[in-house]
């Protein structure tokens, strides 16, 4: 299996259903109490590709694009549109968005993150396919121009700094991201009159691991 840097056509995806899965084991013990485990530390991501296509125009891009991928085969990015970037959905990126990590006056590489946080739990997203042109960086509340103080590995998700930042700076990072998925078929369906009475194929897209 391979992975393609190439992303989903965006008008495509947009209008889709989808979203994160958890997985969590459910032990029910005799006196009626419940033991809960999850084997999952980070969630994974669902979506139907088929809801977003409005035109039989649509269908011909949806196959080729699934034709090129080879169905099940190779990967590629989705734009999730309910949460592509490290801040709020009306807000611009900023390079203060997220805090990825801190200087310990050696290390030069760190990962881009988006925190999660509600009633006192957080959770940290990995993101490993950050946007082209949309990363922004911070140190010690200092804004860090890209190219001249580091670089980012679009592939990865990792950030590179020409000097390692110092010893307790906090790093900040803005970003749009998309999405590592496979199609979780090999097979799609389309009739072309029942597309056209508003019935849509269903195209299912599952995240993977990178």
């Amino acid at each position: 299996m391979a992975f393609h840097e190439v992303r989903f056509p965006a008008n495509l995806s947009f209008g889709s259903v989808g979203g994160p899965e958890r997985r969590t084991e459910i032990v029910t013990l005799t006196n009626g109490f419940e033991e809960r485990n999850s084997p999952w530390a980070h969630s994974r991501r669902r979506y139907d590709a088929g809801v977003g296509l409005r035109s039989l125009d649509d269908v011909e891009r949806l196959l080729a694009f699934f034709e090129a991928r080879g169905g099940q085969l190779h990967g590629f990015r989705w734009k999730d549109w309910a949460d592509f970037k490290s801040c709020s959905p009306s807000q611009a990126v900023g390079y203060e968005d997220q805090l990825i990590g801190h200087g310990d006056g050696v290390s030069r590489v760190f990962t881009l993150s988006k925190l999660y946080a509600s009633g006192g739990s957080e959770y940290r997203r990995p993101i490993t396919k950050p946007v082209a042109g949309t990363v922004k960086l911070g140190v010690q509340g200092g804004y860090q121009a890209e190219a001249v103080d580091w670089a980012v590995d679009l592939e990865t998700g990792q950030v590179t700094f020409v000097d390692p930042p110092a010893d307790g700076a906090p790093i900040t990072a803005g970003f749009e991201f998309d999405v590592p998925v496979r199609f979780d078929t090999d097979a799609v369906q389309v009739s072309v009159q029942s597309f056209q009475a508003g019935d849509m194929p269903q195209v299912p897209v599952v995240e993977v691991r990178i």
